[in-house]
């Protein structure tokens, strides 16, 4: 079953001013209520121009409706999509969310278990698709469907440097669990298993930090055609 998730559903009858400050400490940030003749476009909210904005947003999207900034987003996010297995409530699925709402993924997927802690996620959830799938095996399914080559994110024996390596541009990429890593349905899966070359004493680093570096990786290689290891 694929689906938004239930913490990242948006409360029924939110409103402008119920996201006017996303942040309990945001109101050093933001702007203040619009002066002046009020802009023209259905994009603005009424309220926020009332009550002043201070969400996460961009300048670009002062004032937006939520809705608006989505449909915004939705016209140029990028062909790749994120994973994180969440088999023991993994608190770095806030980050990744947010990391993929950085990059601008299509989509982000939460596989096992549905519910997970947004505090990572600074409210960007709010912007990004977050789907769910109870299986592995839904996973899969829906990757094939979809026609995305499934790549893991893990130091694993037999995988290759991120740093050198070509990321296909309709992907998936995948994130296991802090410690154990992809779980082994994942990793019989996966097209290619990419790990990030690391020069200190730690084995791994979590699933937030690597996420943000092979998200970069995909932009920089098919957004900014920067070829990998030159």
């Amino acid at each position: 079953m694929v689906g938004v998730t239930d913490e990242t559903a948006p409360e029924p009858g939110a409103t402008g001013a119920d996201l006017a400050s996303e942040d309990p400490a945001s109101e050093e940030v933001g702007v203040g209520p619009w002066e002046g003749p009020p802009p023209a476009g259905d994009h603005y909210d009424p309220e926020l121009l009332r009550l002043g904005d201070r969400r996460n947003v961009v300048d670009a999207y002062r004032y937006w409706r939520r809705e608006a900034i989505v449909a915004d987003l939705d016209a140029r996010r990028h062909d790749f999509h994120v994973a994180i297995e969440n088999w023991q409530h993994d608190f770095n699925i806030g980050t990744v969310v947010r990391n993929a709402n950085a990059f601008l993924a299509k989509s982000v997927h939460i596989v096992g278990r549905r519910r997970w802690n947004r505090r990572g996620a600074m409210v960007t959830d709010r912007y990004q698709h977050v789907e769910h799938h109870a299986t592995v095996e839904d996973f899969v399914a829906w990757a094939a469907g979809e026609g995305l080559a499934v790549v893991g994110i893990d130091n694993l024996p037999g995988s290759v440097p991120i740093e050198t390596t070509s990321l296909p541009r309709r992907a998936v990429l995948v994130f296991g669990q802090e410690g154990p890593g992809l779980s082994e349905p994942v990793r019989e899966a996966c097209a290619m298993v990419c790990s990030i070359t690391q020069f200190g004493s730690t084995r791994s680093i979590n699933a937030g930090v690597a996420s943000g570096i092979a998200l970069h990786a995909w932009v920089r290689e098919h957004v900014f055609g920067q070829r990998p290891g030159a």
